[in-house]
């Protein structure tokens, strides 16, 4: 957020003096050291962007990412101010619109994210470079004159790759009968399509150790059948297409250790041990089962002080075991392994069992012993965007976006907009990389020039946080300020491959303890809260400041009055504190049209968590995580999706914000992740095939009339509304932002699409009468959980009513939505409405809060149904 000061300004700001003055909070808020004040004020008032002569941007993850490298000889701590440029500045919902118009836009955008470069043009280049190399002939040719030459005339390492060799053409070459003593063969990037064919020649070679068959066709169908053929038929085979075969021995560590390699492919009949020397060994994503084998032990590999076992199931070995086989090597001084791994879910466990380990994943045993923290994780490799060669540029920017955007909301003394900033820093800036122990600081500043928020023009600030010498890499902390407290290691995934393992172990262990839950919920009893009617016959009187309420309750039993303290009932639309009983004289005494606690049901995060420790899980809430406790649960659900092939669309909502503000479907994690930036948010599963109406989401809105909590005495108005969203529902990505293709409620925003009630219900099937019914059902199930868990909302002088907004699935199953304190009841005051439910009949809109008043007041039901369970 950047607070703007009030500015009495009205011409150029020309000296420093002034400029401080003006900018003070902004400064402040800043962080950019007071001796640098002054420099950054001559470069604003000299426009001057001169980090050409002290940066170079260089290109490096194979071109997908770049990096800032000081170019200057030295630059000491605090030592200068750099301004770096916005490159972009819009709101969300404008990113595609602004892409598509503004011209130039996604070109610059493109080619800065690096997103602009067809990813095919390096299967291009290896096609090319097949025909650089000749035919196969010649490759063979020269392979077998280069054997004879390095050794004893013996092929036994070939390479084959890249030839567009098919399955006619490797029967034609009759490689077992020239070279019958193979011990490696790679056809990787050829055109085999037959397993039957592979298996007849590959099989022929009985001393195969390795065997790469990556990039072919016939894997595409799934290699189960083709592997274990070729397993039954070469029972020497150690390593195929990369993993280690379970007969994996000598052979297979001695090629990871890099002792076995073309010009060394290892003679088969040797008796020598050249594992003896080995110090380092990564053994690291080859799909090991069991570690467990002759070949790696102490004797075999007695200097082994260096040893890296991430991405290896190693589902065979029991964690004992395989903490029993690592301190068997006496010189094992540093491990990499996954955390939650093999070895179990803490750092601090395994160097208990493990004393001689000084470095486990990159980090000093003594720091994590100094933590005390379980380390997840060390090196991390970076998130790069995904995209195919068919997706739209725009497509590709939004994807990508999420690793380079910052924000700021704009605020001041009198409001705080409503709607979040995201900039795109130039290129410079953009390039600056994450690390953990930055050497630089950026931070966004608006440099008022007038004086005025009229005149203010948007930049980033940059300086040196550590002194730098030429050839270093400039970086920055993208999580400034944010520590484990505030779940860093989990919001890094927003830029790095952090351990799926470990996120999808804390989901699991989540939804475990979701499934377990059962509390015993109370039986809705019938009525018993008794009429609070004046004995002599007197009106009630009632204050309320909701000009609905006072235009509309006419009946004879109530009457408005001006004076809160003066009245019966509090019927508002602000929050009765201690406070605001202070300031106008409102006591215990009067009926009020809040329950304390009520925030269980009416903000976002509390009434998910209401509902998950009354039901758990149940059906007819979608899957809800609140970003600020459960951020680790929800990326592990994420991952557990992606790998089930599952639909990936969430949708986060603030916690306690109304009209869709600051809400955003997506399927992006980092999106997810970074959008926790704007303020508290619950992510929850969107409904991704809802029942629709003419092509168009719609949803329900409720009224509940809650009398009383303790025994539970809720009520349902005949009169409900349904809302529907203007445009054609899509799930098209560039969707995602439309806000009248995915959201309802068009009081606000865009034109209002008011259905007729009965006429919606008269165009639905009647195979789905039951639907009330079951809405019913759900709405009371929410209202007992708040009951249940919350007994401490209990109130005899609190009566309310509720908004529940419902969303009904493709099959037409009911899922709560939110629940609403002082709904907006304009509809059903302004419009006369057929009843489609018990008895049918006209609600008049003059009687709408005559009859909410009379239900919950004087215990006289018209037009409401009280709730209770009916089954189908």
């Amino acid at each position: 957020m950047v607070t703007i000061a009030a500015a009495n300004a009205t011409k150029r700001i020309e000296t420093y003096e002034e400029f401080a003055k003006v900018h003070a909070i902004l400064l402040a808020a800043s962080g950019l050291p007071e001796s640098l004040h002054r420099r950054l004020f001559q470069k604003l008032s000299a426009e001057c962007f001169d980090g050409g002569n002290y940066f170079q941007i260089e290109p490096c993850e194979e071109g997908r990412q770049r990096l800032l490298v000081l170019t200057a000889e030295s630059m000491a701590k605090h030592s200068d101010v750099f301004l770096v440029d916005h490159a972009w500045t819009f709101r969300l919902t404008d990113a595609y619109k602004q892409l598509h118009e503004v011209p130039g836009l996604a070109e610059r955008m493109g080619a800065l994210m690096c997103v602009d470069i067809n990813l095919n043009a390096e299967g291009e280049d290896d096609g090319a470079l097949s025909d650089t190399r000749g035919s196969v002939t010649e490759v063979l040719e020269s392979e077998v004159r280069e054997a004879k030459e390095k050794s004893d005339g013996k092929l036994r390492w070939l390479e084959l790759e890249g030839l567009d060799i098919n399955d006619e053409m490797l029967l034609s070459l009759e490689l077992p009968t020239g070279f019958p003593d193979l011990v490696a063969l790679s056809l990787l990037g050829n055109k085999l399509n037959r397993v039957e064919t592979i298996v007849q020649e590959v099989s022929k070679f009985k001393q195969l150790k390795g065997l790469w068959l990556n990039n072919n066709p016939v894997l595409e169908k799934g290699d189960s059948e083709l592997v274990d053929a070729l397993l039954k038929e070469l029972p020497e085979l150690e390593i195929y297409n990369s993993t280690f075969t379970s007969n994996f021995g000598e052979w297979a560590l001695g090629f990871c250790a890099g002792i076995y390699e073309k010009d060394n492919p290892g003679n088969v009949d040797q008796a020598s041990t050249p594992l003896q020397s080995v110090s380092t060994l990564d053994l690291s994503n080859r799909n090991i089962h069991s570690l467990i084998n002759k070949a790696f032990t102490p004797n075999c590999l007695p200097s082994l002080s260096c040893l890296n076992i991430r991405g290896n199931p190693l589902e065979q070995n029991s964690i004992g075991g395989l903490l029993d086989l690592l301190r068997t090597f006496p010189s094992l001084c540093s491990l990499e392994v996954d955390i939650p791994g093999p070895l179990g879910g803490s750092a601090v466990e395994i160097l208990e069992s493990l004393p001689n380990i000084s470095q486990l994943n990159g980090i000093s045993a003594s720091k994590i012993w100094e933590t005390g923290k379980h380390v997840i994780d060390s090196v991390l490799l970076p998130r790069l965007p995904e995209w195919t060669a068919d997706d739209p540029l725009a497509d590709r920017i939004v994807n990508a976006m999420w690793q380079y955007l910052m924000t700021y909301r704009l605020a001041n003394e009198e409001k705080l907009d409503e709607t979040s900033v995201w900039y795109v820093m130039d290129e410079l800036g953009s390039a600056l990389r994450h690390s953990d122990e930055p050497n630089f600081r950026v931070a966004p500043f608006l440099f008022m020039p007038d004086g005025t928020l009229a005149s203010a023009v948007s930049f980033s600030i940059l300086w040196p946080t550590q002194n730098v010498i030429k050839g270093d890499e400039c970086t920055r902390d993208f999580l400034l300020g944010i520590g484990e407290d505030r779940q860093r290691s989990a919001r890094l995934t927003a830029w790095f491959h952090t351990p799926e393992n470990y996120f999808v172990q804390e989901y699991e262990k989540h939804n475990q303890k979701l499934q377990s839950r059962s509390l015993t919920l109370p039986k809705v009893q019938s009525s018993e809260t008794r009429s609070i009617r004046h004995h002599d016959g007197r009106a009630l009187r009632v204050y309320t400041d909701i000009p609905h309420v006072e235009e509309n309750l006419t009946h004879p039993d109530f009457v408005i009055t001006k004076e809160p303290k003066d009245a019966d009932i509090i019927w508002t639309s602000e929050q009765v504190d201690e406070e605001m009983k202070k300031a106008t004289g409102i006591t215990d005494h009067q009926y009020i049209n809040q329950f304390p606690f009520e925030a269980c049901l009416v903000m976002k995060h509390h009434l998910a968590e209401t509902i998950q420790k009354a039901h758990g899980s149940p059906q007819w809430l979608q899957p809800t995580y609140n970003l600020e406790t459960h951020l680790s649960q929800l990326i592990g659900d994420y991952h557990v999706r992606k790998r089930k092939g599952l639909d990936n669309l969430w949708i986060l909502k603030p916690w306690n914000m109304a009209r869709t503000i600051d809400t955003t479907v997506t399927d992006n994690l980092p999106s997810i992740i970074r959008l926790m930036e704007t303020g508290p948010k619950i992510c929850q599963k969107y409904i991704e095939e809802p029942a629709l109406f003419q092509g168009k989401k719609f949803d329900l809105r409720y009224i509940v009339l809650v009398r009383s909590m303790n025994p539970l005495e809720i009520f349902l108005s005949d009169c409900f509304w349904v809302r529907i969203a203007n445009n054609k529902y899509s799930l098209d990505r560039s969707s995602f932002f439309e806000y009248e293709t995915h959201f309802t409620v068009m009081n606000y925003r865009g034109r209002i699409n008011f259905k007729n009630t009965k006429d919606f219900a008269r165009e639905f099937e009647e195979e789905h009468q039951d639907i009330h019914t079951r809405v019913r059902n759900m709405i009371l199930s929410v209202f007992e959980s708040a009951a249940v868990v919350h007994p401490e909302m209990h109130s005899t002088k609190s009566r309310a009513i509720y908004g529940v907004d419902v969303m009904l699935d493709r099959y037409f199953q009911p899922k709560i939505l939110e629940v609403t304190y002082c709904p907006d009841c304009t509809r059903a005051c302004k419009y006369d409405m057929e009843i489609v439910v018990g008895d049918g009949g006209v609600a008049k809109g003059c009687d709408f809060f005559n009859n909410v008043f009379r239900c919950l007041f004087l215990n006289e039901i018209s037009q409401v149904s009280p709730l209770y369970y009916k089954h189908n």
